[in-house]
């Protein structure tokens, strides 16, 4: 699959997530399934795109039902012209390369202290590292969190370089989704 085979063009409108306490600072769109089904993976993917031909990268979050979301904030939505309501021109791609993942630092720190598993986490692809990533941050709980940095590094330093039995896209386990759109 080349760059060029993962381009969609789509209309959109943009949503405001559900406000949970704190005042709510980006928006987000759900993508129609055929852009979805176009980038080359269900799980994070990261995309170079216009909204309203305003350019941004960002990467795309599993839905959980075989298509992504995107998260803007409120200063590509300023530069786009666009505000929550409105229906909104969205071109993607996906990227050449996926870049690095933001290592977290508990993950990290949880590395150093097991050199074989720093080398197998180093030796691995970067979709892989993105992966293990996705499976801890996506723990809803603090104590699974600190259980998956553990399994983690077990599995790593065991040699294993694939997390196993996490389903990137949600769709199988239903523990990914996009955000309730306010009212």
């Amino acid at each position: 699959m080349t760059q060029n085979d993962t381009k969609s063009s789509f209309n959109a409108t943009i949503l405001r997530p559900v406000q949970t306490g704190s005042d709510i600072t980006w928006a987000f769109v759900v993508l129609p399934k055929t852009a979805s089904a176009s980038l080359p993976r269900r799980g994070r993917t990261t995309i170079d795109g216009t909204i309203n031909e305003q350019s941004f990268q960002a990467t795309l979050e599993p839905d959980g039902q075989l298509s992504h979301w995107l998260q803007i904030d409120n200063a590509l939505l300023q530069a786009a012209g666009a505000d929550i309501g409105d229906s909104v021109r969205f071109e993607i791609m996906a990227v050449e390369q996926e870049p690095e993942p933001l290592v977290p630092s508990d993950l990290l720190e949880a590395l150093a202290t097991l050199p074989e598993a720093k080398t197998v986490w180093e030796d691995t692809t970067t979709i892989a590292r993105l992966d293990w990533i996705h499976w801890i941050t996506s723990a809803k709980q603090l104590k699974t969190r600190t259980k998956r940095i553990n399994d983690a590094c077990e599995m790593l330093n065991s040699g294993k370089r694939r997390v196993c039995c996490f389903d990137t896209s949600g769709f199988y386990s239903k523990a990914l989704s996009a955000p309730k759109a306010a009212d």
